[in-house]
């Protein structure tokens, strides 16, 4: 497995490759659910991951600084999963000095997690665009837990005419049901006790929706309740039931639904989903 840390490093190892590789586009901190993205890749074709701490996708006040970096430790990962290289550039070789472009999504991130974090999806859509361009990988795997994401990754691979073709993988959990995050790790002992809260509270609603509920305000109002009740340490960001396609709110149940929330809890924002297709759907 060959290290990589300069652009020009990558495309040349990119271009010594016979056929286009996948991609696992990561921040390093690399855990299970960083694994599974990878042997999903590794089923299709060989692949590249890329460990890169992105600072233009931190708003003020995030945890940029503190965010874990454990660099030896994921390459270790990467090798066992079988990548064929990692890509793990400084900052100043993706952003070198008077860089001052950026690729700017619009409508999808005007909710939900976009409302919180300006500027977030603008700092992913540029360095994925860069990433994209350097590697020019034919498939890239990303996790349904940040389905926000992938639906402004998916909309900028339609409107921009990039090569790339969208893997998205299920969701990761512990066996108490939390999403598997890098983020976790942040959390205290009393705080991990209370943060299955947040999918069970979904999974309640999503329960109610497929036994035929239809009330958009019932449902929100029952994650909330078990989110306070059950996770008194965390402060609610948003919860709603939102289109999986446009990611607007909905005001009715009439076709698939996306349930979405997000929580701070101690240092860590924890956001989870749950996507309910038509057939699950009690009509």
């Amino acid at each position: 497995m060959q290290v990589l840390k300069t652009v020009k490093e990558a495309r040349l190892f990119r271009e010594s490759l016979k056929e286009a590789p996948g991609f696992v586009p990561t921040m390093g901190a690399l855990h299970f659910a960083h694994a599974s993205l990878m042997r999903y890749a590794k089923e299709t074709s060989p692949y590249i991951v890329s460990i890169f701490v992105n600072p233009t996708q931190f708003g003020p006040g995030g945890d940029y600084s503190s965010y874990p970096r454990t660099l030896e430790e994921d390459l270790e990962i990467c090798r066992r999963e079988g990548a064929l290289a990692v890509f793990a550039p400084p900052v100043e070789e993706i952003y070198p000095e008077g860089f001052s472009t950026q690729v700017v999504p619009s409508a999808l991130t005007d909710t939900m997690c976009g409302l919180s974090r300006p500027g977030h999806f603008s700092g992913v859509t540029t360095v994925l665009t860069k990433l994209f361009n350097i590697l020019r990988p034919s498939k890239v795997f990303f996790g349904e837990k940040d389905y926000q994401q992938c639906r402004v990754v998916m909309k900028m691979i339609e409107d921009l005419n990039l090569e790339q073709e969208m893997v998205i993988c299920p969701t990761v959990r512990e066996k108490d049901g939390l999403a598997v995050s890098s983020r976790n790790s942040y959390l205290s002992q009393e705080e991990r006790s209370q943060a299955p809260a947040l999918y069970a509270a979904l999974k309640k609603a999503a329960s109610m929706i497929e036994a035929g509920e239809e009330d958009v305000q019932k449902l929100v109002s029952e994650i909330k309740k078990i989110i306070n009740l059950d996770m008194p340490l965390g402060k609610m960001d948003y919860v709603g039931i939102y289109s999986p396609d446009t990611l607007l709110p909905l005001t009715e149940i009439n076709g698939e639904v996306l349930l979405a929330a997000a929580v701070h809890l101690g240092q860590a924002r924890l956001i989870d989903n749950i996507v309910i297709r038509k057939e699950q759907i009690k009509l």
